[in-house]
């Protein structure tokens, strides 16, 4: 008896390896999978300047990057005690505008270096909703709790997700032609919105991502369908959290694992099972950290560092 439905899925080339480097910029769908990324000691970065939801940001973001466009004072504000930008996401603020410039130029000027090198790109859409700040026109990375009055909701039509995503393609390849592109779309949903608009939302995103791919006829561009796999094969609340839109760290593991047969070579696993025994190890606590038994059990772990560090370099613990 079958009770699953099951999304088709086949293996993608080229296929992410050890000496691969991987961007992922987007929801925070791009976190739980850059997490699984970092824990196996990929050479990832999962979104350097904070989480992004919408695709207009996400361009914006993504072309700064490239572009080695700096941030300015005018682009800063003072709000709530702090320094803020528009177009990334409230973690990056400070007391100090100099500081807080200083700390978003320095990662402008690294991922600016960096993209060039990229081999993967991992895109994760949101949502189709955005704030359009009334001032400058412009749909806003967040609204940092500025009054209400500051913005225009609005869902992004189509065609100017479309053109987002195109010119993000456009823009990263004109520093990196050979990099292969993710797309996927977020299965968490925007339930602030309401349950209609988180349906046209991403309705608006796949079909703005599959039309994008498809005019290109590109097999550097691909899509992973990560919204289709909980809509279609976890259709259980059990993998789901407390609010019942957030998924469960089961749903999480099962998307990787659908991930990995997609996407990481297999000749990986092997390294990626010694990693896991030595993260295991570092995570043990001891009941007697002095002890014998335990100092003998360091000892070892630390030879299995020094041995997997020796043949891949980029791995520190």
């Amino acid at each position: 008896m079958n009770l699953q439905t099951h999304i088709p899925l086949k293996q993608q080339l080229p296929l992410i390896d050890y000496q691969s480097k991987v961007l992922l910029i987007g929801s925070c769908f791009v976190d739980n999978i850059g997490e699984k990324l970092a824990y196996f000691k990929f050479q990832s970065k999962s979104n350097p300047l904070g989480i992004l939801f919408h695709p207009k940001a996400i361009e914006g973001i993504i072309t700064r990057i490239t572009q080695g466009t700096l941030f300015t004072e005018n682009e800063l504000f003072w709000h709530q005690e702090r320094w803020q930008s528009l177009q990334v996401h409230s973690n990056y603020s400070d007391t100090d505008k100099e500081r807080l410039l200083s700390r978003l130029n320095q990662k402008i000027a690294q991922q600016h270096e960096e993209i060039k090198e990229v081999t993967h790109l991992v895109i994760t859409l949101g949502t189709s909703w955005g704030y359009e700040h009334l001032e400058s026109q412009t749909i806003v990375a967040n609204c940092h709790k500025l009054p209400q009055d500051h913005f225009r909701k609005r869902l992004s039509t189509l065609d100017e997700i479309h053109d987002s995503l195109q010119n993000v393609i456009k823009v990263v390849r004109t520093v990196n032609p050979d990099v292969t592109i993710i797309i996927t779309v977020s299965p968490i949903r925007h339930l602030k919105d309401g349950f209609v608009e988180n349906q046209r939302s991403k309705a608006h995103l796949i079909a703005a991502v599959h039309q994008c791919i498809e005019t290109k006829g590109d097999h550097r561009n691909n899509y992973f369908p990560s919204y289709e796999i909980v809509m279609d094969q976890l259709r259980d609340y059990r993998f789901y959290g407390e609010d019942m839109i957030h998924l469960t760290p089961t749903a999480i593991n099962y998307l990787w694992e659908l991930f990995s047969f997609s996407w990481l070579d297999p000749e990986t696993n092997q390294v990626m099972e010694k990693v896991d025994k030595i993260q295991s190890g570092l995570a043990h606590r001891p009941f007697n950290p002095n002890g014998a038994q335990y100092l003998a059990f360091k000892e070892k772990l630390q030879q299995k560092i020094a041995y997997i560090s020796e043949k891949y370099p980029h791995m520190q613990f």
